[in-house]
């Protein structure tokens, strides 16, 4: 089995959990860190456990002929760029989410990766979660019956406390409630729901706590989808409460309902007076070193192995879910509906 190489583009707090899960995988290992500043490449060398080479030169790092991947970990704004010239140069991409912040962006990684043939893993990683693996397989069973109603929303105070904080606040750096951090919980309930919005209507607002003034776009969103299906859901995107972390999941179908980790189900005869409960970890932490990334990962470069597309989040899946995310920002901004079917 081949041991892939992983070059790592912005070295922060995110791109320390990627390189953690990346050399935690069986056949993957960073061997390269461009930064913006000066890195130490003894220290990091000694730091996780591998020689690795430092650059301020991000083409310099991308002509290194044994580089195989690269887990573009920078900020948002800057994901386009560097997606599209790692994928000029050959190199399966890791890019963190939001994939980008327009549009725009999106279809030009789409267009460089297509011209490139790579491939492609997006860091919607929930999707690997035990919670989330165990929800598809109650759905995937038919111990629901047939979804009519979905609602997965995120709540997670991005306040001062928190170290993307002093970036994330700006427009130009965050984009929205959804595209910084509440695009994991639309993401989800595509994941349990379907692909199939047909319609989009998003309302947004921001908390009066003076706590988090700096942000300047709002910081509390919700979003309505209406499915061709003729499922509807609903998505609410809270940067800016003071609670602790909660990723809210309730699911109703013709045969049962899942709420959390919690479900009954009239074809499993559960008593319908109180909950079933399954036995799952929980997504009850937005510290990026609590992600289920090294499965995620594995996955990966398992799929590159085989010469498939990457499952459950491949670019193909991840531009869906953006271009959802675009419509609900847009019927936000205009108070108007979005139709996307």
């Amino acid at each position: 089995m081949k041991k892939y190489n992983v070059g790592i583009i912005g070295y922060g707090w995110v791109a320390s959990a990627h390189i953690q899960a990346i050399n935690a995988t069986s056949n993957a290992q960073v061997t390269a860190i461009y930064s913006s500043r000066p890195q130490n490449a003894a220290e990091l060398s000694e730091r996780w456990g591998t020689p690795i080479k430092t650059y301020t030169d991000l083409n310099l790092m991308l002509s290194d002929e044994e580089l195989d991947i690269v887990s573009v970990c920078s900020y948002p704004f800057q994901h386009k760029d560097h997606a599209v010239a790692a994928a000029a140069a050959g190199k399966h991409l890791i890019i963190e989410k939001p994939l980008a912040l327009t549009e725009a962006d999106c279809d030009a990684i789409k267009a460089a990766v297509d011209k490139a043939g790579v491939k492609t893993c997006i860091c919607f990683e929930c999707r690997y979660s035990s919670q989330f693996i165990a929800t598809k397989a109650v759905l995937d069973q038919g111990l629901l019956g047939d979804l009519h109603y979905g609602e997965i929303d995120y709540y997670h105070g991005i306040g001062p406390w928190y170290s993307p904080f002093r970036w994330n606040i700006r427009k130009e750096a965050g984009g929205s409630a959804l595209l910084t951090a509440g695009c994991h919980a639309l993401d989800a309930l595509l994941l349990c729901m379907g692909n199939d919005v047909a319609e989009v209507s998003s309302y947004h607002t921001k908390s009066a706590s003076k706590v988090f003034e700096p942000y300047e776009y709002s910081t509390s969103s919700v979003t309505i989808l209406k499915f061709s299906s003729g499922r509807i859901g609903k998505c609410a995107a809270i940067i800016d409460c003071l609670q602790p972390y909660y990723f809210h999941t309730h699911l109703c179908g013709s045969e049962g309902s899942l709420l959390d980790n919690k479900f009954h189900s009239m074809k499993l005869g559960t008593e319908r007076h109180q909950w079933s409960t399954l036995g799952v970890k929980m997504l009850d932490s937005g510290d990026v070193s609590d992600h289920p990334y090294q499965r995620q990962f594995q996955a990966f470069f398992d799929a590159i192995e085989e010469n498939v597309e990457m499952p459950l989040t491949s670019l193909n899946d991840a531009l869906t879910t953006h271009r959802v995310i675009f419509a609900a920002d847009e019927s936000a901004r205009t108070g108007k509906s979005v139709r996307l079917l």
